[in-house]
């Protein structure tokens, strides 16, 4: 062989072997599992592999989700440049263009309508270094009150329900690891099986330590398989589930006396409320046989160490509050907390759910779970934001009250970073219409969802592969998500795009940060003395140890487990309330006979803006469906696998009928991943919860009829 046979021979093989190894964290849901991408290149060509690490929560397990996530941030129609809406139709234009079209339009709206005719939208998939940038560039770079977020719509019940009860939210009360400690669970319209499949085995493991698992969902899933015991209640009705629950436990004395006396207030009333209570008309009620409440009662209360969990099954409802109040009720009546194995836990449905709603994008918090409305709270954040306390905005609104403001022509301009409003917000004609009249709407994206159609002007963002940053998993661990990659064309990262358009109005002076680490290390010292106190964690810990908040010196590991001597309230106690059995507030009629329910599938998430763009996830559930009992479509005279309509007072959607002979003839389910006619969101009920202002997704009034009437001759 000659010598430059071999040179070549060398150089192909070293083609060949080009890999480049990028560690991660799947962006998706709130177990934020790690992996590592391997980009094999040959030639021109690129293949990709993933590998599971063992650092997080989920032990070296990845999902479908997780697995095929690299596929969207290498999509073709990510946006790669600022893109403003000229003649309808979107043009490339620089970022300077970008920035000064905003300074343009904002200002000249503020000038003339005031600060708050300018809103901010957020999303809990941030970072949460992006989370409080956003909530600073709201009430500092734009003066405005009106933020929130599109987590108000995923844990708003529960995270009000544990301030009020515990004293303090976070997501769970233990670390995951204790599940198989505990000999009785109870999972309460959470489908973790497909939302969080990672972490199904921590549940098969305690049942194979012996505990008794009850699902309580009014359809069947991979989850409800999954339990010993499948309680189908009626939808909406599982506070009064508890409260006949609460009844057997209290009536049989299976409750426990000293710890309700040393560690919690408010049960004379709960008592009270509860003596009251009839099992024969919380069985009418449920839908579910007295006898069947009674065991369960038991079965939990029987037992030393029970977890309850819940989800957006029995939080996204008009009374979401009250019914995880409820849950805790059941917790604390039976003194399952503060010990091993025992606890309750809200499943935090989005990637950063968790660290998104502590640090200030909601329209009432401050960083570090502080309140806007509290004066000690407003002059420590701007004492350290370096402005006068008086002007520091006030409490703004929710999420969908600001499409409701929007619609009514108060706000009059809008900057999403993060989100899919259109999709996601309930009553989804009226969030269109609303958007459709902004004067102003900016979109931070990375491709064209269905709201960032309606924008005047689309800035390009970073994906989970190029953005580092920390976000915080639903046990309450803060994880670090390093930058894998560069950003692509003139991508930029959140963080940078909320410092230029500062700088443009004139507040660069408060947003001069040159990494992500920077806002952290200012993150640490808002949230210093807070609930949510952040503290005692770098980056540099983050590295090699598992911290949990809250954290308050860079010598302390965190608390994994909440509450084992006292509560986060001043007296140190838990506050038990009262809830009464509440019926859903859009109730069915003769027009609109059925019950809706919505949810997740396991190949897709959120609004599908970006497991749609994902071939592999794509593929599995190329559509909508809506899953009706046999029995219930031949009164409608709909075949299976055919097209029908969902029709509600607010409006229709269109999608694919699927028999399921599991799911109660009284009910619907449809996901909630489509745009366009296959959105369930046009027909779901935007009614509000009074205290956290949740929408009530999980139940609403429909009738379902077939597109093409296939029983006609």
């Amino acid at each position: 062989m000659t010598s430059s046979f071999l040179e070549h021979f060398r150089h192909q093989q070293q083609d060949a072997e080009k890999e480049t190894v990028m560690d991660t964290q799947c962006p998706f849901c709130s177990v934020q599992c790690t992996m590592q991408l391997l980009e094999q290149r040959t030639g021109d060509r690129k293949k990709y592999k993933v590998l599971p690490l063992k650092d997080t929560v989920s032990e070296g397990r990845l999902c479908i989700k997780g697995r095929n996530a690299h596929q969207h941030t290498l999509h073709k129609e990510r946006i790669l440049h600022p893109m403003k809406k000229v003649n309808g139709q979107f043009v490339e234009i620089t970022w300077e263009e970008a920035l000064f079209f905003i300074k343009e339009q904002f200002s000249t709206l503020q000038e003339h309508d005031g600060p708050d005719s300018v809103g901010v939208y957020g999303g809990g998939s941030l970072t949460n270094e992006e989370a409080y940038l956003l909530g600073k560039f709201a009430r500092v770079g734009l003066k405005t009150k009106h933020i929130d977020y599109n987590g108000r719509y995923c844990m708003s019940a529960a995270a009000s329900a544990m301030n009020e009860a515990f004293g303090l939210d976070r997501g769970l009360t233990n670390e995951m690891e204790e599940v198989p400690l505990a000999e009785c669970i109870i999972l309460a319209g959470t489908n973790i099986a497909e939302c969080q499949p990672t972490l199904l085995p921590y549940f098969r493991k305690a049942k194979d330590n012996g505990a008794f698992i009850i699902a309580i969902d009014p359809r069947e899933t991979l989850t409800t398989k999954l339990a010993d015991l499948h309680l189908k209640v009626k939808p909406g009705m599982d506070a009064a589930l508890v409260n006949g629950m609460l009844k057997v436990i209290l009536d049989r004395n299976l409750h426990d006396e000293q710890f309700i006396k040393e560690r919690t207030e408010g049960f004379d009333e709960v008592l009270k409320q509860i003596s009251g209570v009839d099992l024969d008309a919380i069985a009418d009620l449920t839908g579910l046989p007295r006898e069947m409440i009674e065991y369960t009662a038991v079965t939990f209360a029987s037992v030393s160490r029970a977890m309850v969990f819940t989800a957006r099954g029995v939080e996204q409802q008009t009374h979401g509050f009250d019914t995880v109040r409820n849950f805790i009720n059941l917790v604390l009546a039976t003194g399952n907390i503060g010990k091993p194995g025992a606890g309750y836990g809200a499943v935090t449905g989005q990637g950063n759910g968790q660290g998104g709603r502590e640090h200030g994008q909601k329209a009432d918090q401050l960083p570090g779970y502080r309140s806007i409305e509290n004066p000690e709270h407003r002059n420590y954040i701007a004492n350290l934001w370096g402005i006068p306390e008086k002007e520091l905005p006030g409490k703004g609104i929710s999420a969908y009250e600001m499409m409701e403001k929007i619609a009514d022509g108060e706000i009059k301009a809008l900057f999403i970073m993060g989100s899919n409003p259109l999709i996601s917000t309930p009553n989804a004609t009226l969030a269109a219409q609303a958007l459709k009249r902004l004067k102003c709407l900016v979109v931070v994206d990375m491709f064209v969802s269905e709201t960032g159609r309606l924008a005047d002007l689309l800035l390009p963002s970073s994906s989970y592969l190029e953005d580092e940053g920390t976000l915080t998993n639903l046990e309450g661990r803060v994880t670090l998500r390093r930058a894998a990659r560069s950003c692509p064309g003139e991508v930029r990262h959140d963080w940078q795009i909320l410092c230029d358009v500062a700088r443009v109005l004139g507040k660069e002076a408060y947003f001069s940060y040159t990494k992500a680490e920077d806002i952290f290390n200012e993150l640490r010292v808002a949230s210093k003395g807070g609930k949510a106190d952040y503290f005692g964690i770098t980056y540099s810990r983050l590295k090699d140890e598992r911290i949990y908040w809250p954290c308050p010196t860079e010598g302390h590991k965190g608390e994994g487990r909440l509450f084992s001597e006292t509560f986060a309230r001043p007296n140190g106690k838990a506050k038990m309330l009262p809830v009464i059995n509440h019926v859903p507030k859009e109730r069915t009629s003769e027009s609109y006979p059925l019950h809706l329910t919505t949810g997740r599938v396991m190949s897709h998430y959120l609004s599908g803006s970006q497991t749609r763009r994902s071939p592999a996830l794509s593929a599995r559930q190329i559509e909508s469906f809506v899953k009706i009992h046999p029995k219930t479509a031949n009164a409608f005279g709909i075949k299976d696998g055919t097209m029908v309509y969902v029709d509600s007072s607010r409006g229709r959607m269109k999608a694919r009928g699927a028999y399921d002979d599991s799911i109660r003839e009284d009910t619907l389910f449809i996901p909630f991943h489509w745009g366009g006619e296959q959105n369930v969101n046009n027909v779901t009920y935007q009614g509000l919860d009074p205290v956290c202002k949740m929408p009530g997704f999980k139940v609403c009034a429909v009738r379902v009829s077939p597109v093409i009437d296939l029983t006609r001759n």
